[in-house]
């Protein structure tokens, strides 16, 4: 079975933060390639969705798994549809006030 995966508006915004603060002090090639790279991962959640660390304490079906040892992404997984709810960079708080 594949998954749907969804991407959050602070997901996204993420994303777009990832790529500004990498442009300048990698290249924008080198940025874009990383970004690729990401791109690719989530959409491997199509087909192996349950993966990474429950953390259930933060909240009900959490799940949190890396990319690249830099950044933690969270992540639910609900009937058929993954939600990836943030993008982090490593030591960045998780806030999922916006979903």
């Amino acid at each position: 079975m594949r998954y749907t995966v969804r991407l959050s508006v602070a997901a996204r915004d993420d994303v777009d933060a990832l790529l500004n603060y990498l442009v300048p002090r990698a290249g924008e090639v080198a940025a874009q390639n990383y970004i690729d790279r990401l791109q690719t991962f989530l959409e491997g959640f199509q087909n192996f969705p349950k993966r990474g660390t429950v953390r259930g304490e933060i909240r009900d079906g959490l799940r949190i798994v890396g990319f690249e040892r830099s950044l933690s992404i969270a992540f639910t997984v609900e009937g058929e549809t993954v939600y990836i709810l943030r993008i982090m960079s490593g030591g960045q708080e998780l806030r999922l006030d916006e979903e």
